[in-house]
């Protein structure tokens, strides 16, 4: 019986490393060699998510009657100030190292991935 435990334990801890291996997300910019690539790298990133944030904005707002829009409009300008000025104050900490521009597109894509969330969600709930 204690055998048959032991195995059944193994077993399930042998499957579950596999199947969480199988989940996890390669990083992004993993295979970066220098500084230098991991801001180019991160760069893209950003670029990539600001472009899924835009497609999001655009189906949100196809959605929308006039004053909707303009409300969605007045949060999204505002929601821009905030990312761009939070994310400038986090990379501020490295000012002057050459990290700075990758913390900076890091925060910009990951705030950006957030709100591009957040507007599939509304679109979604629009939807139904």
């Amino acid at each position: 019986m204690k055998l048959l435990m032991i195995c059944g334990l193994a077993l399930l801890i042998l499957f579950s490393g596999a199947f969480g291996q199988e989940q996890k997300k390669p990083e992004p910019c993993a295979d970066a060699q220098s500084q230098a690539e991991m801001n180019i790298c991160w760069g893209k990133e950003y670029k990539a998510a600001d472009a899924r944030l835009n497609e999001a904005y655009r189906q949100l707002a196809s959605k929308l009657d006039v004053e909707e829009k303009t409300e969605l409009k007045n949060a999204q300008l505002a929601w821009l100030k905030y990312r761009d000025a939070n994310c400038e104050f986090v990379a501020d900490q490295y000012k002057g190292g050459t990290i700075r521009p990758m913390i900076a597109a890091i925060c910009l894509a990951d705030v950006t991935a957030n709100r591009t969330t957040e507007l599939r969600a509304q679109l979604k709930e629009r939807e139904q």
